[in-house]
């Protein structure tokens, strides 16, 4: 992996660890703040009910002090909450039960009775911080009074303490998962950055290996015949031979220029209605010829009418290049067989051969630029561009193209194009 990749992962690697420390930090903050005003208000809501619980104690006790002629409980006194202090307060704002109260705890009183309800939080010098709750209320003897339930905010912090411990082992397991799944997600995403850069790399590698050679030909062809003096024929021959190489180069260059295109979106064709089976027949007569001078029998089978919609002479083009690659790979006295069948499926062209066959482990790459497999089928001269071109014209008419071993010996070539709409 180079140097470049190495930095892009650690980059990729460092922007997830920010993202997903942001998104806890957030989280656990925003989860923090709305747990602990929950918890508050859960804790005012029991001093409430706290205050309610005095209050019906108090209408108890007035009623038992005026129906009893002896001593009698107070049944305020006697009541207990656990964690809470419980007092309450006359209507002058003294303490009844108990008969002290610090005095903050009076002062909230005091303030109940003139807003009606008072909380409040106090932190007296024990470090302890209490809640206080003081309500006013009348009661059914038609006597004011105000009851205080006060908490210690301990037991929240507690609580706070439980979650900040709960929340930080969540966040600690989510970087454990993070340390796994981000070195997984960073891989798979700079693996296509990896896969294209080594397309890339090899892929100018190839074009350059390819334009070298007819280059290099041209230049020596050029220096011989500038080197032999009037010799007519010998420049003549080297003419010819530049001519033969310039074409070759020409030809390697416009097959680039298509594929840059159509990699680029930039390509130009225009969508018709045709018919394959007369696509075909002119290519198979434009490949009679080649196919003549090789030794080749160039015969057609199956032959039916085919509508499809696409370019034709991009469908021309393609049909072209699996023949030339079926005649150049086949050896002479061999054959090459042409069908075109409507299915309902969609048209079919099938071109098979007699020639050495494709290994299986090179179906696979037969249609990168500038591949060419083993020697058996890399003679002639083409560039490795012929399929990677049919490939595309394939896609561009949402055709598929594939290749397979004969039965016996040789390979087929199909092309499968869609089935047409309307008419």
């Amino acid at each position: 992996m180079t140097d470049s990749l190495v930095r892009l992962r650690r980059r990729l690697n460092a922007w997830y660890a920010a993202t997903l420390g942001t998104i806890v930090i957030l989280l656990g903050t925003g989860l923090f703040i709305a747990i602990r005003q929950q918890i508050s208000a859960q804790l005012d809501d029991s001093l409430a009910v706290a205050s309610k619980v005095i209050q019906r104690a108090t209408t108890i006790r007035e009623r038992e002090r005026s129906t009893a002629s002896g001593a009698v409980m107070d049944a305020v006194g006697e009541l207990r909450i656990p964690d809470r202090d419980l007092y309450l307060f006359d209507a002058s704002g003294s303490p009844v039960v108990p008969d002290r109260a610090p005095a903050p705890i009076v002062t909230a009183a005091r303030n109940a009775l003139r807003d009606s309800l008072a909380i409040t939080t106090l932190q007296p010098p024990d470090d302890h911080v209490l809640r206080v709750y003081a309500r006013r209320f009348r009661s059914d003897g038609g006597n004011t009074y105000v009851a205080v339930a006060v908490a210690d905010q301990l037991e929240l912090e507690d609580q706070y303490a439980e979650l900040i411990v709960s929340f930080g082992a969540a966040a600690l397991g989510a970087l454990v998962l993070f340390a796994v799944g981000g070195s997984f997600l960073t891989r798979k995403s700079v693996e296509p950055v990896e896969r294209t850069m080594s397309y890339m790399r090899r892929f100018m590698a190839d074009a350059a290996h390819e334009l070298r050679t007819p280059l290099a030909v041209v230049r020596s062809r050029a220096e011989v015949a500038l080197a032999s003096g009037d010799d007519e024929g010998g420049h003549r021959e080297a003419l010819a031979a530049i001519e033969r190489e310039a074409i070759r180069l020409g030809k390697i260059v416009e097959d680039l220029l298509l594929l840059a295109r159509s990699d680029s979106g930039g390509a130009r064709f225009q969508m018709t209605r045709v018919f394959l089976d007369d696509v075909t027949s002119d290519a198979v007569s434009a490949a009679s010829a080649l196919a003549t001078s090789h030794g080749i029998t160039l015969t057609v089978e199956s032959f039916e009418e085919a509508p499809v919609d696409g370019d034709a002479a991009l469908i021309r083009q393609l049909l072209m290049i699996l023949l030339d690659n079926a005649v150049k790979f086949t050896p002479p006295g061999g054959s090459v067989t042409v069908s075109v069948i409507n299915a309902s499926t969609g048209a079919l062209v099938t071109i098979a051969d007699t020639g050495p066959g494709i290994p299986a482990d090179q179906i696979e790459h037969v249609f990168e630029r500038f591949y060419r497999g083993d020697s058996s089928r890399s003679r002639g001269e083409g560039a490795g561009l012929g399929l990677s071109i049919a490939q595309w014209i394939a896609v561009t008419h949402h055709a598929r193209i594939t290749l397979r071993a004969a039965d016996h010996r040789g390979t087929v070539a199909e092309v499968r194009f869609p089935p047409v709409t309307g008419h």
